[in-house]
C-alpha cells in the first residue's frame, strides 16, 4: 500500500504547510532570547545569512529527494540508492529523531495549551500571581503536565487522522493567516509603547562586538531548527507535491515566511522588553515568565497575553504536525492499516514515551542522565547530536551519491531557474554546507 495518501491542492497549501513546520518553538520562542543572549542585531543578521546560505539549499535537498521519488522519507532514500540500502537509515534516523523530538516538543506544546487556557481566562496576569511561581507550578505538578500533554496529543492526532489535505493543509490554511495577523497587531502594540524604540535598537543595530564562535554556531543552529530540515520532514510533506511547482520558489516563499515569522518575533518582544526595562538576555523562561510581568502594565494586558500565547499555540501544533506526519507516513507505506489509526496508535505511543519528560519537573526531577534531566537529555540528543548528523549525512547523501541529473531535473522542474541557479546550488552543497555543518558539530562536541 502507498504511503502517499495525497497531495497538496495547491501551491499555497505546500508553502504554508511547509512554513508551518519549520515556525514553532524555533522561531517564536528560541530565536529570542538566544538573540537576547547573544547581542541583538548582529546575532539576528548572522541567523538570516546563515538561514539563506545553508538552510536554503537544505531544504531544497529536502524537496527534491521528495518529489523526485514521490515517497515518504525512509522509501525516497531506498528508491534513489537501492544498491546501497545504508543510506535508507538517514530516513530512519528521520523518524527517531522525529519521535524523540515529539516526546518533549509535546511537554512544552502542553505547557502552552495550558498557559493559552488561562491566557484566555484572564487568569496569568493577576496581581495576586507571580509569573516565575506560576510556571514553577505549571511544570512541577503532575496532572496538569500531563493534562497539557494529552490535550497537544489529541490535537495532533485529530489534525493527522484527517490526512493531507483534509488535515494538515486545512488546519494550515487558517492557522497561518491568523499567526500572521496575531503577530502584526502585537508588533503595531509593542513599537507604540514608551521607550519601544530601544528595544526595536537592539534587535536590528548590529553591534558585532558582542558575537563570539558559541554564538555563531548557535546562529546555525537556528538557522536549521527555523527551516526544520535534517530531520527528512519536509522530504514525506514534499512527496505530495505535483510536479507543475517550483521548489526554487517554493523553497524561496518559505525562507521567507520563516525570516519573516523571526523578524516579527523579535519586534513583538524586544520593545516590550525595553519599554519595561526588563532583561533581554532571561533566558528560556522569556516568553513564560518575563513577557507576563511585561504585558501586566499595559493597558489591555490581558488581551495582547492572550493573542500572544494562542499564536504561540498556533506555530507549536503547525510544527509538530510535521514530526507526527513523517511517522505516519512511513509505517503506513508498507501496511493495510489506515491512517486514523496509524495516527491513533502514534499518538498513544508518543504520550507514554513522553511521560517521563513531562515529569522530569516533578515527581522524577531526581533522575539524571549525564547530569541532565530527561527533558534535557532527550533535548541535547535530539539537538544538538541526531539533528546536525541528519543535515550532515543528508548533505553528503545529495552531493555525493544522487545521480547529477536527476538533482538538475527536480530542481529546475516547473521553474524557470536555469544553469546558474544549478550550479550555485551544486557548490553550495559539495563544498560549503557540509563542511561548515561538520565545523558546528565538532564545536559542539568540543563545548560539552
Amino acid at each position: 500500500m502507498s504511503g502517499k495518501k495525497g497531495q497538496w491542492s495547491s501551491k499555497l497549501g505546500f508553502i504554508l504547510a511547509s512554513a508551518g513546520a519549520a515556525i514553532g518553538l524555533g522561531a517564536i520562542w528560541k530565536l529570542p532570547y538566544v538573540t537576547g543572549q547573544s547581542g541583538g542585531g548582529a546575532f539576528f543578521l548572522i541567523f538570516v545569512l546563515f538561514t539563506l546560505l545553508i538552510g536554503l539549499p537544505m531544504l531544497l535537498s529536502e524537496y527534491v529527494l521528495g518529489r523526485g521519488t514521490q515517497s515518504e522519507a525512509v522509501t525516497a532514500y531506498k528508491k534513489i540508492a537501492p544498491t546501497k540500502p545504508g543510506w535508507a537509515w538517514i530516513g530512519r534516523m528521520g523518524v527517531l529523531g522525529c519521535f524523540l523530538l515529539l516526546t518533549f516538543y509535546s511537554v512544552v506544546g502542553g505547557w502552552i495549551f495550558i498557559y493559552s487556557g488561562l491566557g484566555v481566562a484572564g487568569a496569568v496576569i493577576d496581581p495576586a500571581v507571580d509569573p516565575a511561581e506560576l510556571f514553577g507550578k505549571i511544570i512541577g505538578t503532575p496532572w496538569i503536565t500531563l493534562v497539557g500533554l494529552v490535550l497537544f496529543t489529541l490535537a495532533n492526532v485529530l489534525v493527522i487522522s484527517l490526512g493531507v489535505q483534509n488535515g494538515i493543509e486545512k488546519a494550515n490554511k487558517w492557522m497561518m493567516p491568523l499567526l500572521f495577523i496575531m503577530f502584526i497587531v502585537l508588533v503595531v502594540r509593542a513599537v507604540t509603547l514608551d521607550g519601544a524604540m530601544e528595544g526595536v535598537k537592539f534587535f536590528l543595530w548590529p553591534d558585532f562586538s558582542n558575537i563570539t564562535g558559541k554564538a555563531l554556531l548557535e546562529a546555525l543552529g537556528q538557522s536549521f531548527f527555523g527551516l526544520a530540515v535534517g530531520f527528512s520532514c519536509l522530504v514525506t510533506y514534499s512527496s505530495y507535491l505535483k510536479k507543475d511547482v517550483s521548489l526554487p520558489n517554493s523553497a524561496g516563499s518559505v525562507v521567507l515566511l520563516t525570516v519573516l515569522v523571526s523578524f516579527l518575533a523579535g519586534l513583538a518582544i524586544f520593545p516590550v522588553v525595553f519599554a519595561f526595562d526588563l532583561e533581554p538576555a532571561a533566558g528560556p523562561g522569556l516568553l513564560f515568565m518575563v513577557l507576563p510581568t511585561a504585558f501586566s502594565q499595559m493597558p489591555f494586558g490581558e488581551v495582547f497575553l492572550a493573542m500572544f500565547l494562542l499564536l504561540f499555540l498556533f506555530a507549536t501544533l503547525t510544527s509538530s504536525f510535521s514530526l507526527y506526519e513523517i511517522i505516519v507516513a512511513a509505517f503506513m507505506e508498507h501496511s493495510q492499516k489506515s491512517r486514523p489509526m496509524w495516527t491513533l496508535l502514534l499518538g498513544i505511543v508518543v504520550f507514554i514515551a513522553a511521560i517521563p519528560a513531562a515529569l522530569s519537573s516533578s515527581v522524577l526531577s531526581d533522575i539524571m542522565i549525564f547530569e541532565k534531566s530527561i527533558f534535557d537529555a532527550t533535548d541535547f540528543l535530539v539537538s544538538n547530536i541526531m539533528l546536525p548528523l541528519g543535515n550532515l549525512f543528508i548533505a553528503i547523501f545529495i552531493a555525493y551519491v544522487v545521480d547529477k541529473e536527476f538533482v538538475k531535473r527536480e530542481l529546475l522542474t516547473g521553474s524557470q531557474m536555469g544553469q546558474g541557479y544549478y550550479s550555485t546550488y551544486r557548490m553550495l552543497m559539495l563544498v560549503v554546507v557540509p563542511i561548515i555543518i561538520l565545523v558546528v558539530f565538532v564545536n559542539m562536541l568540543l563545548q560539552y
